[in-house]
């Protein structure tokens, strides 16, 4: 491919997005940037402090129950708040307990400050992916959070990378810098990002459209299937977190090794997530998240045959461009299914399936490489992604298609209580 072929494919992939989408992707990449607790927490509290791999454990856990906690909660503030507010008071509450927790000294303390940090960092995904689909249009959606997935990913291996000398001079430093970084992504917000959340009553709505709770998302069957299924996934993908290095060291490989099949994830999601986004950006979403399914739930299988790092690697490319495929692809789904004025609250579950799998998944790879050994494992990973696989397929039978540029008007998500039913609307729709 030419240099301008290059070029011309560069510009192609980051057109027609609005400003306002820039400014978001802007604040998601200094977030990210910043991101040091949940990277060097285990470390920084067994090496750094002295504790037990078991309090680190717990102290870790309390964290994702953080965010498990908070996510209902800021889907609801996003859509009776509004998008803005709760960015700002997460980013907000998120600095400040990032920078207290660097101070804590006692057992107690650090526990309780963590689940703090846990619950106001996850408050503002619900916000993001919710301005988001408000402010893109719909043929755009798989796109703009295919980027917005490659910044979090870019942001975090600058990030790693950096971080890791700076917990050599100071862990307080690294909690320092990540709770100034915090604030910095606020200013932004508050500056650049006009409030996005769509006025009831406005254009393509209906003035007496009934009011969304989380009764609604619950009773709502093909969205909460989407939930099951992104559950699903999140067990296999977090594998890579949690089962990869347990079933490594138990193998006799290294720290080190396994940080240099861990970077192949890394690397080819910063390379490939654009271009591959741009070959299935307009290409049918169920086969796409059939077939990332089961890359992702075969790619971790394959680990059963690993027996050196490059075949290891190899399973990593595999199950890699599975999380490639499947994060963009499911993210506009979601955002396609969520009736227009209770986003938030559909993003919070969504978000709920992600943090909840992040307590099981470390509970299932240990409990099942202990009792029965890591091939059990890998063949689970396997199997959830054949099940994903087909409830994916089931799932979106007879789902309409997202309006294109040119096309027919853009549908929008059902009013409360339809379930998988869509409308016709001349609004930003789904």
């Amino acid at each position: 491919m030419s240099a301008a072929s290059l070029r011309r494919a560069a510009r192609e992939s980051v057109s027609g997005l609005p400003p306002a989408f820039w400014w978001l992707w802007t604040s998601t990449l200094v977030n990210r940037l910043g991101a040091f607790v949940a990277t060097f927490m285990t470390l920084y509290l067994t090496l750094d402090r002295g504790y037990s791999a078991s309090f680190a454990g717990l102290v870790v856990a309390l964290h994702g129950l953080g965010g498990v906690l908070s996510s209902l909660g800021a889907g609801v503030m996003t859509d009776r708040l509004g998008r803005r507010p709760t960015l700002m008071a997460a980013n907000v509450a998120t600095a400040l307990s990032v920078a207290l927790l660097g101070f804590m000294e006692h057992p107690a303390a650090i526990a309780a400050v963590a689940l703090l940090v846990g619950m106001a960092s996850n408050a503002s995904r619900p916000a993001v992916q919710a301005m988001l689909a408000d402010i893109v249009r719909p043929e755009d959606r798989v796109r703009a959070f295919a980027l917005n997935y490659w910044a979090i990913n870019l942001g975090f291996a600058i990030s790693a990378t950096v971080a890791g000398f700076i917990a050599e001079y100071s862990y307080l430093a690294g909690f320092l810098g990540e709770a100034a970084l915090t604030l910095v992504c606020a200013v932004l917000v508050f500056v650049k990002l006009p409030e996005s959340r769509p006025e009831k009553g406005g254009a393509g709505t209906a003035a007496d459209e009934p009011e969304i709770g989380l009764g609604t998302v619950l009773g709502d069957g093909r969205f909460m299937a989407v939930v099951g299924l992104s559950f699903l996934i999140s067990l296999i993908f977090m594998q890579g977190s949690f089962g990869l290095p347990l079933a490594m060291g138990t193998a006799g490989f290294s720290t080190g090794d396994y940080g240099l099949v861990a970077a192949v994830n890394g690397v080819m999601i910063v390379v490939l997530q654009i271009p591959v986004t741009r070959f299935i950006e307009h290409r049918d979403p169920q086969k796409l998240l059939v077939v990332s399914a089961l890359l992702a739930g075969y790619g971790f299988g394959l680990t059963a045959f690993g027996g050196s790092i490059g075949a290891l690697a190899l399973t990593v490319c595999v199950w890699t461009l599975g999380e490639i495929i499947n994060s963009p692809t499911q993210m506009g789904l979601v955002a396609r299914l969520s009736p227009l004025h209770g986003r938030g609250r559909y993003q919070g579950m969504y978000t709920m399936s992600w943090a909840v799998a992040s307590l099981i998944a470390p509970l299932l790879a240990g409990g099942v490489i202990d009792r029965f050994g890591a091939g059990w494992l890998w063949g689970s990973t396997a199997v959830l992604g054949t099940v994903a696989a087909l409830g994916y397929w089931l799932l979106m039978r007879n789902l309409p298609p997202v309006a294109g540029a040119g096309a027919v008007p853009a549908v929008e998500a059902a009013p409360a209580g339809e379930g998988s039913g869509v409308r016709p609307t001349a609004a930003s729709g789904v």
